[in-house]
């Protein structure tokens, strides 16, 4: 096992996640294609191979430590395809469905999940606004790391929310001051807050947050 994948398990096992022999080998293959193709085109910033394995991979997992994921999850704006598939590497038996506006990013992660030989996993080109008419109360479980704005993202996804779903807001250290800001707001849009986690990352302890968020059953 390399130094890399060993942090991956740690931390992993740090958020009460046991990654097996072949979750492993999928994170392997997952890393290499994505330094592969970002010599390409621009997947991410983030390009150390042990910053990956911190920073996107085991970032994604943290929704798995705190959440019930079941179901059907949607991952908007997912970039180079986090947190949708390390979470479909870590529980296989999810189904996924990834969406972003660049379609080069989405032909990368179609190409992973080909590699990868997933079953449930979709991903998309498309503007989440878009989504609304093919998928309507559709999904358990709505994700995202790319939103800034916490009432722009719930307004675009709430519609695609299934009865008794989660909308999980990803953050950083300024997630529960923004939230405090705009709580009263979400309440109008027919969403309260249910739970915020605050915690450190594993392994590099940068601040994050997690903002779930349900129906409350106001107005659309």
């Amino acid at each position: 096992m390399t130094r890399e994948l060993a942090l991956l398990k740690d931390g992993a096992a740090e958020l009460g996640i046991e990654l097996d022999g072949t979750a492993l080998g999928r994170f392997s293959l997952f890393a290499a294609e994505l330094a592969k193709w970002n010599r390409k085109i621009n997947l991410t910033a983030i390009t150390a191979s042990e910053d990956v394995m911190i920073k996107h991979f085991l970032d994604s997992l943290t929704i798995l430590a705190r959440v019930d994921l079941f179901g059907r999850l949607l991952d908007i704006g997912s970039g180079g395809g986090f947190p949708g598939i390390p979470l479909k590497i870590a529980k296989p038996e999810l189904e996924v469905v990834s969406v972003d506006a660049v379609e080069k990013k989405i032909l990368f992660q179609r190409h992973v999940a080909r590699l990868l030989n997933f079953n449930g996993f979709t991903a998309i080109h498309a503007r989440g606004e878009s989504l609304v008419g093919k998928y309507p109360s559709s999904f358990d479980i709505i994700v995202s790391r790319a939103f800034t704005d916490i009432v722009s993202f719930v307004r675009m996804v709430r519609p695609l929310l299934a009865a008794g779903g989660r909308i999980v807001a990803m953050k950083g250290s300024e997630g529960v001051g923004e939230m405090a800001l705009c709580e009263n707001e979400l309440s109008l849009i027919g969403v309260e807050v249910e739970t915020v986690h605050e915690f450190g990352l594993p392994l590099a302890g940068d601040r994050r947050s997690l903002i779930i968020m349900r129906n409350s059953g106001g107005s659309r």
